[in-house]
């Protein structure tokens, strides 16, 4: 079973490894869509990390098997198709939000852990 998922993990931590190893555990190919610098922007975001760097980090996990650049937010039924995913997983905060992409494979939410965020993170470094 192959497995696709997207972020941008600017700020890599436990909880994304956590959800990481959860969605490589759905199967055994790990496919992880990672938002490019051009695409955040898009979005209003701005990584602290840039797209290599972020990348490098992710391919240094044991149970990341692939990244694709994530161009954007319409890209993911022909990423599903083209790397024959059979499994879709993010992160509950995004619950329902692909819920249409049930057209194309299996669609999962894995909870989010406990007491780790991304923004708390970037909150408590900028405060130091």
């Amino acid at each position: 079973m192959r497995v696709i998922t997207y972020g941008t993990f600017d700020t890599l931590h436990y909880g994304h490894i956590l959800l990481l190893e959860r969605a490589k555990a759905m199967g055994d190919f790990l496919i992880v869509g990672l938002s490019t610098d051009t695409f955040n922007a898009t979005k209003g975001k701005k990584a602290h990390l840039s797209y290599e760097m972020r990348r490098d980090l992710l391919l240094s996990l044991r149970c990341v098997d692939l990244i694709i650049p994530e161009n954007t937010w319409e890209q993911k039924p022909d990423d599903i198709r083209t790397h024959k995913a059979d499994i879709f997983t993010m992160g509950s905060d995004w619950e329902g939000k692909f819920d249409e992409l049930k057209e194309f494979c299996e669609v999962r939410y894995l909870p989010r852990t406990p007491r780790v965020s991304s923004t708390a993170i970037r909150n408590a470094s900028v405060k130091a």
